[in-house]
C-alpha cells in the first residue's frame, strides 16, 4: 500500500494529466495559478494540458489568459458567456479533458486532499466543520476534508457517476456518488495558502442557498 506522499521516482512513465482551473474573476491570481501548474507538470508529466473555465467573470480574467497563454499549446480556455456556478465550470473541465489520472496510483480511484492547516478565519473554519458533520451524518461520507478542491481521479469516475450539481456542493457531490459506486479512496494531506488576491464566493448567501438546495436534493434522490 502506498504512503501518503510519493517522489518523483515512485512515478513510472508515461505520465499523463490534465489539470483544471475553475474561474470567476480571478485576474488577480489566475497567472500565478497557472504558471505554478505548468513549473510541476514540465518535470512529471509526459503530456499534460492546462485547462482554465473563466466561468462568466466580469474582469479581465479570460483576456489575461488569453494574453498570457493565447499561444501556450498546454493551455487551454473555456469561456461561459454566463456564470453557472463552480460546479457547471468544473464539469465543462472534466468533460473536454484529454488525460486520465496517471496510472501510478494502481489501487485507488480517487486521491483526495485533506488541508493540513487551513489559512481561514476562526468563522470560515467553523461554517466549513458545520457544513461538512451534516453531510457525514446524512450520507456517512468517510472523508476527513468535504470541500477540498484538491482530487485526483481516473477519467472513468467522472464517467460513471451522474454528476448534477453546478454550485459548491459539486465536491462533496463526486465524493458521494463516487463512494456509492464502491471506489475506492485515498486521502494525503496537502497544504493550504491564504488568497493573495481577489475574493471568494464561498460565503455569499446566493451560493449558500444553491448548495443547501443541492445538498437536500441529493439527499432525497439516495434516500
Amino acid at each position: 500500500m502506498p504512503s501518503d506522499t510519493w517522489s518523483e521516482e515512485d512515478l513510472p512513465r508515461p505520465i499523463k494529466l490534465s489539470v483544471i482551473f475553475p474561474t470567476y474573476n480571478e485576474e488577480g491570481s489566475i497567472g500565478r495559478a497557472v504558471d505554478s501548474a505548468l513549473q510541476v507538470l514540465e518535470k512529471i508529466a509526459d503530456n499534460y494540458e492546462v485547462i482554465v473555465v473563466n466561468d462568466g467573470s466580469k474582469d479581465s480574467t479570460e483576456k489575461i489568459v488569453q494574453q498570457i497563454y493565447g499561444h501556450n499549446g498546454f493551455v487551454r480556455l473555456i469561456s461561459h458567456e454566463r456564470n453557472v456556478g463552480y460546479g457547471g465550470s468544473l464539469r465543462s473541465g472534466l468533460e473536454s479533458a484529454k488525460y486520465d489520472l496517471m496510472r501510478w496510483i494502481q489501487e485507488y480511484d480517487l486521491v483526495i486532499g485533506y488541508r493540513l492547516k487551513r489559512s481561514e478565519g476562526f468563522r470560515r473554519r467553523l461554517y466549513a466543520w458545520g457544513w461538512g458533520l451534516l453531510i457525514r451524518l446524512l450520507f456517512d461520507l468517510k472523508v476527513r476534508d468535504i470541500d477540498c478542491a484538491f482530487k485526483l481521479f481516473r477519467k472513468e469516475v467522472f464517467d460513471k457517476i451522474s454528476v448534477s450539481s453546478l454550485g459548491a456542493f459539486v465536491n462533496s457531490e463526486i465524493l458521494i456518488r463516487a463512494q456509492k459506486h464502491g471506489f475506492r479512496l485515498k486521502e494525503v494531506p496537502v497544504s493550504h495558502y491564504p488568497r493573495l488576491a481577489g475574493r471568494g464566493s464561498g460565503a455569499h448567501l446566493k451560493t449558500i442557498y444553491r448548495a443547501f438546495h443541492e445538498l437536500f436534493k441529493l439527499y432525497r434522490e439516495l434516500k
